[in-house]
């Protein structure tokens, strides 16, 4: 009866753990094969199809998030983000000189200073000229604009709208109740202006500070961030880095160049047609060119409609054809012939990057989306090419835009290739 009894005693917790280690291995890998079964018949039973959408999914949630967060530390950000970006641009476009002054052995640090001074003195030329011309010229604009809105009372009057006297004059006393009703807001926002005029000087004397350290130290700088990358995937890093960088420089350099011929050419234009403000009209175009697509149609529209208001719809049809001209001599032979391979982009593909731009830092993300974009394409195809993975980055020439990366992985470096997998010449082992 006794040993009865101690058969049935509860176990202690020492015991029932060992019970539990001697099951388990008793089961062994009869135990862990069920368990993967188990688990295979699970994943069996759930439609591929519905494994393969939850798994992208949640994947595409997890970049999404990502992109919002790191899109919303650049607004929190951006008096210190556009600035630094700004003078990324112009340290793009002004590098090559700096680098030409210091191959004839100039010193770094004096020739960036030659280079910054000497850009420095001709943006204010250019900026004075272009202030001065436009003072001059609104007298005259304001003249023919009030002998256009005379002309234009005038048709409708006697055109075929016949709109009397009383409706015109109606109609006038209506837009000086409504300027006189929103002379606060206007003042305020005049106020708001003067105000933002310390931060915009703020913000150049960022973009200055930054562009002379991007000039002197820039190969500093990118090794220091290239320090984050794992080390096994470095030089592939600088390599895609620094086509990225040849890109920005192509873009750049050839968006400059389209820049000043499309002024140029339309400026001439306006001042043989007469048209008033024809300097300050090319400045626009300028500055309209880096916005790619957008900023042509925008700068050459308010040169249509000066044109309009000032000598009428036969000039402004001139100026019109002008201007789609000059815009197809850009697409078809400017760009293809200073871009070339450099920064090759589909123009839907550049429309939608202006666009989100836009919705997204206003003005000037229109303007660094473009860029963004190509620096993007560059150092992607750069990551994803064959040809690139035994290529040392001392090759790489980012003030030449020709060596911005083959077209394809693999078709323009086959030499390279058939090397094999061994280093390429320069590169330890």
């Amino acid at each position: 009866m006794k040993d009865t009894l101690a058969v049935h005693e509860p176990a202690s917790p020492e015991g029932r753990g060992q019970a539990h280690d001697r099951a388990s291995r008793a089961a062994g890998p009869l135990g862990r094969v069920r368990g993967i079964r188990e688990a295979e018949d699970i994943r069996t039973a759930v439609p591929r199809v519905l494994r393969v959408s939850g798994a992208v999914g949640w994947r595409l949630l997890v970049v999404a998030a990502s992109l919002y967060v790191l899109g919303q530390i650049v607004a929190y950000l951006a008096a210190i983000v556009v600035p630094v970006a700004i003078a990324l641009l112009l340290a793009a476009l002004l590098s090559p000189a700096v680098s030409l002054l210091h191959a004839h052995r100039v010193p770094r640090g004096l020739a960036t200073a030659l280079v910054v001074v000497t850009g420095l003195a001709a943006l204010g030329a250019v900026l004075t000229f272009v202030v001065i011309t436009f003072v001059r010229g609104v007298p005259e604009l304001g003249a023919q604009l009030s002998t256009s809105v005379d002309s234009i009372v005038s048709w409708l009057a006697t055109g075929p709208f016949k709109i009397g006297q009383a409706q015109l004059a109606g109609i006038q006393q209506e837009v000086l109740d409504t300027l006189s009703a929103n002379q606060a807001a206007i003042t305020a926002g005049a106020l708001t202006t003067a105000a933002a005029i310390g931060e915009i000087l703020t913000e150049i004397l960022l973009v200055v500070f930054t562009l002379i350290f991007f000039l002197h130290g820039g190969a500093g700088i990118w090794q220091f961030l290239l320090g984050v990358a794992p080390h096994h995937v470095r030089t592939r890093v600088d390599v895609a880095g620094r086509r990225g960088v040849a890109a920005l420089v192509s873009y750049v350099r050839a968006t400059a160049v389209v820049a000043v011929v499309d002024a140029v050419a339309i400026g001439i234009g306006l001042a043989i047609l007469g048209v008033p403000l024809a300097v300050p009209l090319a400045a626009l175009v300028f500055l309209g060119a880096f916005i790619p697509i957008v900023g042509a149609v925008v700068a050459g529209g308010v040169a249509v409609v000066v044109a309009l208001v000032a000598q009428g719809p036969v000039s402004a049809l001139i100026v019109l054809a002008i201007i789609i001209g000059i815009m197809q001599l850009e697409s078809h032979i400017l760009q293809p012939l200073l871009l070339g391979r450099a920064v090759k982009l589909h123009p839907l593909a550049v429309v939608l990057a202006i666009a989100a731009g836009l919705l997204v830092g206003g003005i000037a993300g229109a303007l660094l989306a473009v860029p963004l974009l190509a620096v993007l394409n560059s150092g992607i195809r750069s990551l994803s090419s064959e040809a690139d993975e035994y290529t040392d980055p001392a090759d790489v020439h980012t003030s030449e835009p020709e060596h911005t990366g083959p077209d394809e992985p693999g078709l323009e470096r086959e030499p390279e290739l058939d090397r094999g997998p061994g280093p390429a010449p320069g590169r330890p082992e």
